[in-house]
């Protein structure tokens, strides 16, 4: 390589991203901070997010089995919310799978504790005694 297309590769190596160039610095020098803030912010609202929808829908697969203590204490299925849990299990299935492939692990994790919580259901459902019928008067 000729001296000039060396100088041109030792230009190039030399340049560093403006953050670095700050740091190293120790000054912001003509810099705006707009664009490092607010990439920030939204870096941190994602993050904020997706733990939102873990414990979120991770509550939503869980709240069926709020009423599992009712079945157990009486042994009835009477107020079980059946294809509730059903439909949650098969999409906590659904979910679960395309995770998988994708290796989503905000969309894993509720959707996989759905499809366990659904597996409780159907435990405690096939155990249980069948529906008690109302006697009218």
């Amino acid at each position: 390589m000729k001296h000039r297309e060396w100088e041109l590769v030792r230009t190039y190596l030399d340049r560093r991203p403006a953050f670095w160039r700050i740091i190293k610095n120790k000054d912001v020098e003509e810099f705006k901070s707009d664009p490092y803030l607010a990439t920030l912010l939204n870096c941190m609202l994602w993050v904020f997010y997706g733990i939102l929808c873990v414990i979120f829908g991770s509550a939503m697969y869980a709240s069926p089995l709020t009423i599992m203590g009712k079945v157990i204490k009486t042994k009835s299925i009477e107020y079980m919310p059946f294809f509730l849990a059903l439909v949650s299990f098969l999409n906590g299935v659904c979910w679960t799978s395309y995770a998988l492939i994708k290796f989503n692990l905000y969309v894993n994790i509720p959707n996989g504790l759905g499809a366990l919580f659904g597996l409780v259901m159907y435990a405690c459902y096939y155990k249980s005694t069948p529906r008690r019928r109302r006697t009218s008067c």
